[in-house]
């Protein structure tokens, strides 16, 4: 049983790590875009842009962009 419990938290740690490497990757303290100690792009470093949320013109629920009848959510004030 202690063996089965240690298994499975390694086996959970070990996820969580390759989570966090396959993350994109951050500038460092210069303001460089590295990966793994190698400068890559720039673009790499970005955040991906927010994706737009549409509600149906009918429903007011939340729908794909690209149905039909779809409408842009409009921001809180």
């Amino acid at each position: 049983m202690r063996r089965t419990i240690t298994l499975l938290s390694l086996l959970a740690l070990m996820s969580a790590a390759a989570g966090i490497a396959s993350a994109s990757p951050a500038l460092d303290a210069a303001g460089k875009c590295r990966d793994n100690g190698k400068f890559v792009s720039a673009k790499l470093c970005q955040a991906p842009a927010a994706a737009g949320k549409c509600r149906d013109m009918k429903t007011k629920k939340f729908a794909k962009c690209s149905a039909a009848n779809t409408e842009p959510v409009p921001e809180k004030k």
